[in-house]
C-alpha cells in the first residue's frame, strides 16, 4: 500500500473541490481498501465523505419516489421500514450479498462504485485490460466460471459483483450525481458501462463527480417480487447468476413486469 493523505469533509461542494488529481472518495471502504492493499488502487489522497449530511438518510419524496442517501449503509437500507414495506426487492437483494459485517460498513454509493471480483483483476501476475489497459485479458482463455455470457467484449469478460444493483436495474432507479458543473441524473441502466474497448472505465461518472443519492420511482411491485441468486455457498459468495423480477398484477394477469439480471458463465 502506498502512502496517502486523509481528510474529512462535511459538504458536497467541499468534496468536489478536493477531488483533484489522484484522489479517491472513501465511505465504508470495503472494496477500496482491499484494492489499496493489493496495490491495484493507489490514491495519493482519501477524502472521507461520511460526515456530509446531504448524503445521508432515506427519504420518501412527495411524488412517491424513495431516495436512498449515498452514505447510508447497506444494512441500514435493507432493514429500513420504508424499504422493507415499499421496496422489498431492494431489501432481499442487499441481504443476499456479502456478510453482515460488510453490510454494516458498505454504503449505497460505494456499492455502485465497487470494482469487479474477477480473479485476474486481482492477480497482478496476469494480464488484465481492466487493471492495465492494453495488457490483454487472461480470463478469455482461462478460468471463466464467474464471467459474463452477455455484454462482454474481446477485451474483457469481467462482471460487476453487486446484488443491490441488479434490483435497482429492475426498478428503473436513477443515480443522482453532482460535480463542478452542477447536478445531473443518470438512468441506472446507463450508469455502468459495457467493457467494449475501454474496460478500465466502469461507469459514466465524469471526473470529479460524486454520487449523492439513488432515487427509485414510485411503483406497485412491493407485493409481487423476488430476488434469486445462484452461488456456490449461501453464507458468503458472489453470484454465478442473479435475477431480480417484479410484477404488477391485474387479478391473475401480469399487467407490467420488470427484471434485472446479472449474467455469468457457469
Amino acid at each position: 500500500m502506498n502512502n496517502f493523505t486523509y481528510r474529512q469533509v462535511t459538504m458536497v461542494e467541499e468534496a468536489i473541490d478536493e477531488k483533484t488529481g489522484n484522489t479517491a472518495f472513501v465511505a465504508g471502504g470495503t472494496n477500496l481498501l482491499d484494492l489499496m492493499k493489493e496495490n491495484i488502487a493507489k490514491p495519493d489522497r482519501l477524502i472521507d465523505i461520511n460526515h456530509i449530511h446531504q448524503l445521508a438518510g432515506i427519504v420518501e419524496l412527495e411524488e412517491g419516489s424513495i431516495r436512498l442517501g449515498a452514505t447510508v449503509t447497506n444494512a441500514d437500507t435493507a432493514w429500513h421500514p420504508v424499504i422493507e414495506s415499499r421496496l422489498p426487492l431492494v431489501s432481499k437483494a442487499i441481504l443476499s450479498g456479502a456478510s453482515p459485517q460488510l453490510r454494516n460498513m458498505a454504503t449505497n454509493g460505494g456499492n455502485l462504485m465497487q470494482r469487479t471480483r474477477c480473479y485476474n483483476f486481482y492477480d497482478k501476475a496476469t494480464p488484465c485490460n481492466k487493471r492495465e489497459p492494453g495488457s490483454g485479458c487472461s480470463a478469455l482463455y482461462g478460468y471463466s466460471r464467474i464471467h459474463a455470457i452477455l455484454g462482454a467484449s474481446e477485451h474483457c469478460i469481467a462482471t460487476h459483483p453487486s446484488d443491490f444493483c441488479v434490483a435497482l436495474a429492475a426498478l428503473d432507479a436513477v443515480v443522482e450525481v453532482k460535480g463542478s458543473y452542477g447536478e445531473r441524473e443518470i438512468p441506472f441502466e446507463d450508469f455502468h458501462r459495457l467493457p467494449e474497448d475501454k474496460p478500465e472505465i466502469d461507469n459514466t461518472l465524469r471526473p470529479g463527480e460524486i454520487i449523492t443519492g439513488i432515487r427509485v420511482p414510485p411503483n406497485s411491485f412491493c407485493k409481487h417480487c423476488s430476488y434469486l441468486k445462484i452461488r456456490d455457498r449461501t453464507s458468503f459468495a458472489f453470484a454465478l447468476v442473479s435475477v431480480a423480477t417484479a410484477f404488477e398484477m391485474d387479478g391473475e394477469t401480469i399487467s407490467e413486469s420488470k427484471d434485472g439480471i446479472g449474467r455469468r458463465c457457469t
